[in-house]
């Protein structure tokens, strides 16, 4: 699978426990991949910057 294709995102997002869209709570198979890649950026990849006050 093409890393960065619409399958790609919604694989990872179900890797990390997200199988719906956390806000809307649509099946993640409805988005465009534009919108997936946004919640990927925004769930998976966010880095937690707690050390830093």
């Amino acid at each position: 699978m093409h890393q960065y294709s619409k399958g790609w995102f919604v694989k990872e997002l179900r890797a990390k426990g997200i199988l719906v869209h956390p806000q809307l709570k649509t099946h993640l198979g409805k988005f465009k991949e534009s919108e997936l890649r946004n919640l990927y950026y925004r769930y998976v990849e966010q880095q937690p910057d707690t050390e830093q006050s």
